[in-house]
């Protein structure tokens, strides 16, 4: 599941949720429902429409994938230090 999450870049960063830190877990049921507990690098995102979306879209590629839940959480929040190295070179944050 983590490799079609990668796919999933931050609309504004171009940067996949996974490397910056964003997806805190995953998991698929029995019944096929893939569970994504993730946060948003800021509260009331007005894009997190447009992350659900391209979410879902991935997801659902998987042949055991039937549904797509996910749970929003800010706890922990969010801090640039989540990111991967990589996702802190793409942005310039060495």
């Amino acid at each position: 599941m983590l490799t079609q999450l990668k796919k999933v870049m931050d609309p504004e960063l171009g940067v996949s949720l996974v490397e910056l830190g964003l997806i805190y877990e995953t998991s698929i049921s029995k019944d096929g429902i893939a569970h994504i507990k993730m946060t948003l690098t800021t509260m009331g995102c007005p894009l997190f429409p447009v992350i659900q979306k391209d979410i879902e879209n991935h997801l659902m590629e998987i042949p055991e994938v039937n549904e797509v839940k996910i749970e929003l959480t800010f706890d922990p929040p969010w801090n640039p230090s989540m990111m991967t190295d990589e996702a802190k070179a793409n942005l310039g944050w060495n």
